[in-house]
């Protein structure tokens, strides 16, 4: 508070004290300070600004114009009015603002060679205002130096906005990333990596935006395929990773929600740091009869989890296995004991180039800051420094300019939780040459899916001819062939009844 910092002012008028305070052109200027009153306010407020702002202690540019020219007035009074004044959600105001976004392409990890990570300002063209990219590379992954790293480049540059690339796939990115964003209001987007995998909630007051699928988005398509082969009895399978209970609650959520008769065969939760010979763990899965099975886990268990499967002959052609916000899926890394088959749920945006990425997370933030500056006639300077108290009550308005955004035929809209609400997924399989293969694309609502049967390896994992697929097409005519209308409450046909109208899969 304002009055908090004028100790010796207050403290020496304690009595409502009267200030003359002159204002030219927005500036508080001390030639107008003709007695001991106002000179003290003039001091108090060049000490605020020198503790809050970092400027010198010198003449400076007012939140609006203050004059007063020859009226006295109580000093607790002006401290009001001027706390008021310079309520702003931005730390600085300045007349004569530059159109240029100084936009941070931060990279973390060590698959980023120095050449592919620059960006000439050229590459971004396609915006009303001039992109500065400034690209840093982080070869220390390490919490704590990814913490000191990231506040060094933002106290010591002045940055409008972070676009944050890593390799690591690790959760802890993400975390880190919301309480930067949450500590100095600056918009962050994650484009991949471990800075993408979606976290909620997020901290108040905090712009960190995601370009990856949550858990809830991944079921949903999961689901929308199981009913697309009809393999309606399933089984789930977790371990203590965080989020469990969620993925948990929300699987019993789709079921006792939908009309589909789900055939919910329980859930089993594995505790992996009790068993570290597997013993119990093998014993755990066989006890599971069906052939569908649900898993959630970490990427670092996931590998554990499928050797005790395979050992116990629980991952050949007759068992489908389903893994969910793992983030394993198109990366490098992969887990030797992944059985063929295996499906997962990612962003359509998994194969795109790291050029794309990057202009997709820059597009984010220059898009919302020229909303910004439409409103508001400039540029926001955010709080650039880490160490700073919390300033989210003065800057809980800003997220909104980034969260609906559209650039290049995408939508960019996000949820208060940070994520992308209707995002573009595939569904993608491990194929015989242990390669990730996409089987169907998830967009608006809509799930097409590559083959139409399933499962795509046979006995001994050879791959089903494409050419012995049979499609029978039929006119409608009445009372030969009768269809229905597809069920508006589910968008579904409704199971065991008179077939629908259900437009059919496109095939690519």
């Amino acid at each position: 508070m304002l009055l908090d910092i004028f100790p010796e002012f207050l403290g020496q008028y304690p009595a409502s004290p009267k200030a003359i305070v002159t204002s030219q052109r927005g500036h508080l200027s001390k030639d107008g300070c003709h007695n001991k009153s106002s000179l003290a306010l003039y001091n108090g407020v060049q000490k605020y600004f020198s503790m809050q702002h970092k400027l010198k202690p010198k003449p400076f540019e007012m939140c609006f114009l203050l004059a007063v020219n020859t009226a006295f007035v109580p000093a607790a009074r002006m401290l009001f009015f001027m706390a008021l004044a310079c309520a702003s959600p931005f730390l600085e105001f300045r007349e004569e603002s530059p159109k240029i976004l100084n936009v941070a392409i931060i990279f973390s990890g060590t698959s980023y060679p120095p050449e592919s990570a620059r960006f000439a300002p050229t590459a971004f063209r396609n915006f009303t205002m001039e992109v500065n990219p400034i690209s840093v590379i982080l070869n220390d992954t390490n919490p704590r130096s990814l913490i000191l790293q990231i506040c060094d480049v933002l106290s010591s540059l002045r940055i409008h906005g972070v676009v944050f690339e890593d390799d690591t796939r690790t959760e802890s990115v993400a975390q880190i990333l919301d309480f930067i964003s949450a500590q100095t209001s600056m918009p962050i987007i994650g484009i991949n990596g471990g800075s993408a995998i979606v976290l909620t909630p997020k901290e108040k007051g905090s712009t960190f935006l995601q370009l990856g699928a949550s858990t809830e988005q991944q079921l949903q398509v999961i689901f929308e395929v199981l009913e697309e082969y009809d393999w309606t009895a399933f089984a789930v399978i977790t371990t203590l990773f965080p989020g469990y209970e969620d993925f948990v609650d929300y699987i019993e959520l789709l079921t006792d929600s939908s009309f589909i008769g789900w055939e919910h065969r329980g859930v089993l939760t594995l505790n992996l740091t009790d068993d570290p010979s597997g013993v119990k763990l093998k014993r755990q899965l066989r006890e599971i009869t069906v052939q569908v099975r649900l898993l959630y886990c970490s990427r670092e268990e996931a590998d554990g989890v499928f050797k005790a499967a395979r050992e116990a002959g629980l991952t050949g052609p007759g068992y489908i296995w389903f893994m969910v916000g793992t983030n394993l899926g198109g990366t490098d890394y992969m887990p030797e004991h992944l059985p063929v088959g295996l499906f997962t749920v990612l962003s359509a945006g998994w194969k795109d180039n790291l050029h794309r990425r990057v202009q997709n997370g820059v597009a984010i933030i220059a898009k919302g800051a020229e909303a910004l500056y439409k409103d508001y006639g400039f540029i926001p300077e955010f709080n650039n420094d880490c160490r700073a108290p919390n300033l989210t009550h003065m800057n809980e308005n800003l997220h909104r300019y980034f969260m609906n955004i559209s650039w290049g035929g995408k939508d960019f809209s996000f949820n208060e939780d940070g994520y992308l609400i209707n995002p573009a997924l595939v569904v993608i399989a491990l194929n015989k040459e242990r390669s990730w293969e996409v089987v169907g694309i998830w967009e608006h609502g809509d799930l097409r899916m590559k083959y139409p049967v399933w499962s795509r390896y046979g006995k001994f994992l050879q791959p089903v001819d494409d050419d012995q697929h049979l499609t029978v097409a039929t006119l409608e005519e009445r009372p030969f062939v009768i269809v229905e209308s597809v069920d508006p409450a589910t968008g579904t046909c409704i199971r065991d009844s008179v077939p629908c109208r259900k437009q059919l899969n496109k095939t690519d």
